[in-house]
């Protein structure tokens, strides 16, 4: 594609498109409005406009993440602290499903987490169907006991035969035998460190708080350059989302794991339940609406594995987007009628709705050609005072919201962002076929069950993973997002053989993201049993030793 740009440059010249584009008023004012233009262009207006208010809420987020900065609590500065004997009864929930790979490791971690054993437990919440169940029992039996190295630990094993309400089932059924007056909760893919309870629990001491959540860093950021775009997609949503809301004081929400509850706090907001696929975000909706307060403790940060596979990497986000569609629609009707500020309600509907985008954007996908056509015989003044301002509220926040949270965590390699801002904006595209699909089940209400992320507890270059047990039917979709490519790469095409190249970049996104999870949807398990080949699969599904 850059080749054939050249070519064209090349024999027709650079000043000669100038010439031909912004020099020649031959055609001036003979363009006239008709009515299949006008069709045409009130819907891609509308999307354009719809997304721009989605793209400046985002510098809103940088504005008030920045503007509240003196807000921001620390860990090691808690306005109140618990006396040395008077710590609170800690209950660690573990809720697991089908995770042969990482239950050892999750299990390690939070044997060794520092905390007065006899105010402290650890329940392994585990609906698996599959060898899971003995190794997690084993493991289990194993730290309760003792062994060197290791004293007995306070940790039980509970097995459920049905997954009735799917997480948000475990963790309730857990709190009916649970002893803690806080209840930390961790997913099969953390690894919480030793001093990650001590950091958080003072904040307790304050009798508002309801919960305190922790920042997710990245146990395999370097496996591969999907890995990386991930880690830079999750550090946004932490540092300028959670960041932002947190200090200004408006609602937001625990992430599933990684963060601790008061137990008072879930019982008084109506317990977990499981009618949206985010039971996390749907009870922090709740408990802050009935007057309890969270914290974001930016400086605490817990570890975790992130998808290896982009097919994991869909299954997640579609979850989420569906989860957060379901919660909008059961609790946006609640927080507009409460006598919330004005401001809170606001970014209450910013944050249920922002995954509408991809349904737009499919909208886009459809218009973008035959717009992008009319638009140029408007005129290029019109174009730069319409669709520039629409494209930069639209899209180039995208960029500034990833760069602003990557110089916020590293402030001396955040300039090598730059590098994964258009793979960023890439797979956000990529994603809108997934998600599309996740948002209007959400929409009409049809039910599906919690899909687990897979994970594999591989954390650098080179390792393999066990992929195949856990890997995702792939389906119909990864050929609908190739066939999209396709279109996209035809339009690339027809507007560099119109001299069009200003709209090419944008274009080339589209590509590039429609083709790259396409391809590696389909891809990477080929790659990963071809790599397998000359090795056979550990024969025990846990780790030497258990």
């Amino acid at each position: 594609m850059p080749s054939t740009l050249g070519m064209l440059l090349a024999s027709k010249g650079l000043g000669q498109y100038l010439k031909r584009h912004y020099g020649d008023h031959t055609f001036d004012h003979l363009y006239r409005w008709n009515t299949f233009d006008t069709a045409l262009l009130i819907p891609y207006f509308f999307v354009m406009v719809i997304l721009a208010f989605y793209g400046v809420h985002r510098y809103q987020l940088v504005w008030l993440y920045y503007k509240n900065r003196d807000k921001a609590p620390k860990w090691d500065e808690p306005p109140m602290r618990y006396a040395e004997g008077e710590l609170p009864y800690v209950t660690i929930q573990l809720p697991i499903f089908n995770e042969q790979f990482v239950i050892d490791r999750l299990i390690e971690a939070c044997c060794r987490l520092e905390y007065p054993r006899d105010r402290f437990e650890i329940q392994v919440l585990d609906d698996s169907t599959d060898e899971t169940v003995k190794v997690a029992s084993q493991i289990v039996a194993r730290y309760a006991a003792g062994f060197p190295g290791m004293e007995p630990q306070p940790i039980v094993y509970l097995h459920r035969t049905n997954r009735h309400g799917y997480k948000a089932g475990a963790l309730d059924k857990g709190l009916d035998v649970a002893r803690g007056e806080l209840v930390a909760i961790f997913d099969a893919d953390f690894v919480p460190p030793p001093q990650w309870v001590m950091q958080v629990v003072h904040h307790f001491a304050e009798p508002e708080i309801g919960m305190v959540q922790t920042r997710w860093t990245h146990l395999n950021r370097d496996y591969s350059f999907m890995t990386n775009v991930e880690a830079i997609l999750l550090d946004g949503h932490f540092v300028l989302e959670h960041g932002g809301r947190s200090r200004a004081g408006v609602f937001f929400n625990f992430n599933g794991t990684a963060g601790m509850w008061r137990r008072e706090t879930i019982g008084s907001a109506g317990g977990w339940q499981h009618d949206t696929l985010t039971e996390d975000t749907d009870l922090s909706y709740r408990a802050q609406m009935v007057g309890w307060k969270f914290k974001y403790l930016q400086d605490v940060e817990c570890p975790a594995e992130l998808p290896i596979e982009m097919t994991a990497f869909k299954t997640q986000q579609a979850r989420w987007a569906k989860g957060l569609i379901q919660t909008g629609i059961k609790i946006l009707p609640r927080v507009m009628k409460s006598d919330q500020p004005w401001h809170t309600k606001l970014e209450a509907w910013y944050h249920l709705t922002a995954n509408l985008s991809y349904p737009l954007m499919i909208v886009l996908s459809v218009l973008l050609m035959p717009a992008m056509v009319i638009r140029s015989w408007q005129g290029y003044v019109q174009m730069l005072l319409i669709d520039l301002p629409l494209f930069i509220a639209s899209t180039m926040s995208v960029s500034t919201f990833y760069l602003v949270s990557q110089k916020e965590l590293h402030p001396k390699t955040w300039w090598k962002t730059f590098l994964y801002v258009p793979f960023l904006m890439a797979l956000g595209v990529g994603l809108t076929i997934t998600n599309t699909k996740a948002v209007m089940e959400a929409l009409f209400g049809i039910k599906s069950a919690f899909a687990r992320t897979p994970k594999y507890s591989v954390q650098k270059k080179g390792e393999r993973s066990q992929a195949q047990k856990y890997r995702k039917r792939l389906g119909i979709i990864p050929w609908i997002e190739l066939l999209i490519g396709c279109y996209f790469a035809w339009t690339v095409y027809y507007a560099l053989t119109t001299s069009n190249f200003f709209t090419v970049p944008f274009l080339c996104l589209f590509v590039l993201g429609y083709w790259y999870t396409g391809l590696l949807s389909l891809l990477q398990g080929r790659f990963e049993r071809h790599g397998n080949n000359s090795q056979e699969l550990h024969e025990k599904p846990y780790p030497v030793g258990i």
